[in-house]
């Protein structure tokens, strides 16, 4: 298991070893519970557009994470690899946990 506040800061790879940043912000559907997006910059911003922006360039999907521990292992391609598990609704707080994938 792994709080949701660990993955702030954590480097984000690709498959291939490309470098994509570090984990800034986490989108989270507040209905749902789940995980929609980390960022690898800040969405402290000052208009609608700048964080379009943000989200369009500066995001991945959560669904294209591959694994987590030490550092995070994205699919560059946005196709997801492993196969897609249930996920049971949680609350999402700043000390919730996630599963490893």
């Amino acid at each position: 298991m792994l709080r949701l506040s660990e993955l702030f800061g954590k480097d984000i790879f690709t498959q291939t070893g490309e470098y994509k940043g570090k984990v800034y912000d986490i989108v989270v559907n507040l209905e749902t519970g789940n995980l929609e997006t980390i960022t690898t910059a800040p969405l402290k911003v000052k208009t609608k557009q700048e964080a379009k922006k943000i989200i369009s360039e500066k995001s991945i999907p959560y669904k294209n994470i591959i694994a987590v521990r030490d550092i995070i292992i994205v699919n560059p391609k946005g196709k997801v690899n492993h196969k897609e598990t249930k996920t049971t609704k949680t609350n999402i707080s700043s000390g919730a946990l996630l599963k490893y994938r």
